[in-house]
C-alpha cells in the first residue's frame, strides 16, 4: 500500500508540475512577453513568500526555480565590504543608542540651520545583507571586497496567506511591467511605419485609436482638418513616435505627417516598395495637395507611370485613404531649372533664371497662366518651393513681350546658321585651292 500510495504522490507532482509549465507557457503566449520574463517573475515572487514569513528584515534572498521540477531553492546573499563602503558601528555609538533610549521621553530641540558643508555619509553596516572580508575567507578562501556570497537557506514548501498574497501582489505587478515592456519593444521597432486601426473613442477634440495590443492617440495637429472621425471606423495612421509611460507606451499618431504619403505609395505601388522607383522629395498641406518628385535607378521604367498605375488606379487608392487629396506627381531632374519649371505643373513655364549663391529662382510665365503659376492662397508656388528647396519668384510676361523675345531667339538661332554656313563654305574653297 505505501508504494502505490508514493506511485500515486509522485504522478499527482508530475502532472502538478506539468500544469504549472504549461501555465507559463500559455502566459507567455497570451500576453506576449520572454518565458525567462515569466521565470524571473515566479522566483521574484517566491523570494519575497519566503522572506516573509521565514527570513528577517533587512535580507537579500534570491530564489531559483526549477520548472522540470517545480521545486526552488532559497539563498542569502550577502556583498563582502569594508571602510570604504561601509559605516561601521563604535562602541560611542552603542553608547549613544542607549542613551536615546533613555531620552526618549524628553522633548527634541533642533538646530536653526545645519551645516551644509558636512560630507555625505556612507550607508551603515548591515549584518543582514553585509559581510566583512575576515567572516567572507572563513566561507570562501578566494573573496576580496565587492564580492557577493551565497549561502543556500533551509526548503520550505508551506507559507502563510500574507506570503501568499506578497507572492500574489509581486506576480501581479511583475507580469504588468513586464507586458508594458514588451509592447513599448514591440511599437518602438514599428516607429516610422503604417498601421491600421480602429477609431475606439473620441474625446473632445482628441481621437483615440485601438492597434490592437495597445492605444493611440491622433491629437487635432495630426489630424487632417476636413476629415470626420467616428467610432468603429478603421483607418491607416502613421506611427510617429512612440515614449515609455508607466500605464503602458504613450503612442502618437500622426495623418498629416508627409510619411504617409512614402508609405502609401510604398503599399500601392510594387516599384516604389521595391526601390526601383524612388520618391525623392515631398512637399505636402496636409488635407489640401501634395507634390512628390519621383525617378527611376532602372532604366526602361517609368516612375510617373508606375506610381499613377492603369487608369490612375494607384494614385486613386491613396488620394481615397487621405480624404480626396490632390496628389501631383512631378519627374525629379537634377537639372534646377526643368525641376524647378516642372514643380510648377500644372502651369507651363517659359523661362527660370537661378541664383545658385542664394538658391533662388525667377520664373517667367505668361500672364495667363499667372494665377495657375501661383495657384489659390500661393499654394502652388509654396508647395513648389518646398519641393524644391529654392525661393521661388514668379513674374508675368505679355504675349508681345513673349513674341519679340520669340523673334530674337529665331534671329539668334538664324544668324548662328548663317555663320556656321559661311565657315563651312570657305573651307570648301580654301580646300578646292589647294
Amino acid at each position: 500500500m505505501p508504494k502505490k500510495k508514493q506511485k500515486k504522490d509522485e504522478n499527482n507532482s508530475g502532472g502538478r508540475v506539468g500544469d504549472f509549465s504549461s501555465a507559463i507557457s500559455a502566459l507567455c503566449e497570451e500576453k506576449g512577453i520572454p518565458k525567462e520574463k515569466v521565470i524571473e517573475t515566479v522566483e521574484a515572487a517566491l523570494s519575497a513568500a519566503y522572506k516573509k514569513d521565514y527570513g528577517k528584515r533587512g535580507q537579500n534572498i534570491r530564489s531559483e526555480f526549477d520548472e522540470l521540477t517545480g521545486g526552488a531553492k532559497f539563498f542569502l546573499v550577502k556583498e563582502v565590504v569594508d571602510e570604504t563602503m561601509r559605516e561601521f558601528p563604535t562602541d560611542a555609538d552603542e553608547a549613544d543608542k542607549d542613551a536615546d533610549k533613555a531620552d526618549r521621553s524628553k522633548p527634541v530641540h533642533f538646530a536653526e540651520s545645519a551645516d551644509a558643508s558636512e560630507e555625505e555619509r556612507l550607508p551603515r553596516f548591515n549584518l543582514e545583507r553585509d559581510l566583512t572580508l575576515e567572516e567572507a575567507k572563513k566561507i570562501k578562501k578566494s573573496a576580496k571586497v565587492g564580492d557577493i556570497i551565497e549561502t543556500e537557506l533551509e526548503q520550505k514548501s508551506d507559507y502563510g496567506r500574507v506570503a501568499a498574497q506578497t507572492a500574489k501582489q509581486v506576480i501581479i505587478q511583475r507580469i504588468r511591467e513586464a507586458e508594458r515592456d514588451a509592447m513599448y519593444d514591440e511599437y518602438k521597432n514599428k516607429e516610422g511605419e503604417i498601421i491600421n486601426g480602429v477609431v475606439q473613442r473620441v474625446e473632445g477634440k482628441n481621437i483615440f485609436v485601438d492597434l490592437g495590443k495597445s492605444v493611440g492617440v491622433l491629437f487635432p495637429s495630426e489630424q487632417i482638418e476636413r476629415e470626420n472621425y467616428r467610432m468603429g471606423q478603421r483607418i491607416k495612421v502613421y506611427l510617429q513616435k512612440v515614449d515609455a509611460g508607466t500605464k503602458g507606451p504613450g503612442i502618437t499618431l500622426s495623418r498629416t505627417n508627409p510619411e504617409i504619403i512614402k508609405k502609401l505609395f510604398e503599399l500601392e505601388v510594387p516599384e516604389v516598395f521595391a526601390g526601383t522607383v524612388e520618391i525623392k522629395s515631398i512637399a505636402r498641406e496636409a488635407g489640401e495637395r501634395t507634390k512628390i518628385a519621383v525617378a527611376s535607378s532602372e532604366s526602361g521604367i517609368d516612375p510617373i507611370g508606375s506610381c499613377v498605375g492603369q487608369k490612375g488606379t494607384r494614385v486613386q487608392a491613396v488620394i481615397d485613404e487621405l480624404a480626396g487629396e490632390k496628389i501631383d506627381i512631378i519627374l525629379w531632374n537634377d537639372d534646377v531649372s526643368k525641376f524647378i519649371s516642372a514643380s510648377l505643373s500644372p502651369a507651363k513655364v517659359l523661362k527660370v533664371d537661378i541664383n545658385e549663391t542664394k538658391k533662388e529662382a525667377v520664373v517667367f510665365v505668361l500672364e495667363d497662366q499667372l494665377s495657375l503659376a501661383i495657384g489659390k492662397h500661393g499654394q502652388n508656388v509654396r508647395l513648389a518651393a518646398k519641393l524644391t528647396g529654392w525661393k521661388i519668384d514668379i513674374k508675368g510676361v505679355g504675349e508681345t513681350q513673349k513674341n519679340t523675345e520669340e523673334i530674337q531667339n529665331d534671329t539668334e538661332i538664324e544668324t548662328q546658321n548663317d555663320t556656321e554656313i559661311k565657315t563651312q563654305n570657305d573651307t570648301e574653297v580654301k580646300e578646292q585651292e589647294k
